[in-house]
């Protein structure tokens, strides 16, 4: 027998792959391509308190900062709140890609969720105005790896004017829990807290 056509107004399902028993979809067995290349996911922590969230790789979007932060991993360091940028969390580390990678799906307004990569030269961030003075000398070059949490983040800088960022990242489960965190962090400070980054799986 032929197969059955659906009939006049009837809308039949598209099935992207196994669905699991709470009857959400899972990506990371579905295994979507981009190019030739499955998805890839990582965890991001705040260590101390014990919350993961689990983010998906932009690889199509920005696949030279994707390959050097998975080329890294896994990374952590001490983890700061943004004074500027509104409701983000960011760490610290020296460069870790052969080259720098270029600028990749910029943007100034990070979403909720996004992970982004900027670089910066030590004189940018070595003032008291970041609290970090006495850690950033002026010759050196730092990575800072940001997850965004909220709403309404701008990236205008009052010593340097925008500060475009490579959006390599977005968290796919957790976010809800990871802001919480973030909100707690903000309130009762950062001290004894790293934010680390792993490959998922």
């Amino acid at each position: 027998m032929g197969a059955q056509l659906p009939e006049a107004g009837q809308v039949m399902p598209i099935f992207f792959g196994p669905i699991p028993r709470s009857g959400t979809l899972d990506r990371r067995a579905a295994g979507h391509c981009h190019g030739g290349m499955a998805d890839r996911y990582i965890e991001v922590s705040l260590v101390k308190r014990g919350i993961t969230c689990t983010a998906q790789l932009l690889d199509d979007r920005a696949p030279i900062t994707c390959a050097a932060v998975w080329d890294a991993l896994p990374l952590g360091s001490d983890v700061y709140h943004a004074k500027y940028a509104r409701n983000e969390i960011y760490a610290l580390f020296p460069p870790f890609a052969a080259s720098e990678p270029p600028l990749e799906n910029p943007t100034v307004t990070p979403i909720p969720g996004d992970l982004c990569y900027f670089a910066f030269a030590g004189a940018e961030l070595g003032t008291k105005a970041y609290g970090y003075d006495r850690e950033v000398r002026p010759g050196t070059t730092l990575v800072d790896l940001a997850l965004f949490y909220e709403r309404n983040n701008l990236l205008l800088n009052g010593d340097v004017g925008w500060v475009p960022g490579t959006v390599w990242g977005r968290i796919t489960e957790g976010l809800d829990a990871m802001a919480e965190a973030c909100n707690d962090l903000w309130r009762t400070g950062a001290a004894g807290e790293t934010l680390s980054f792993r490959r998922a799986g």
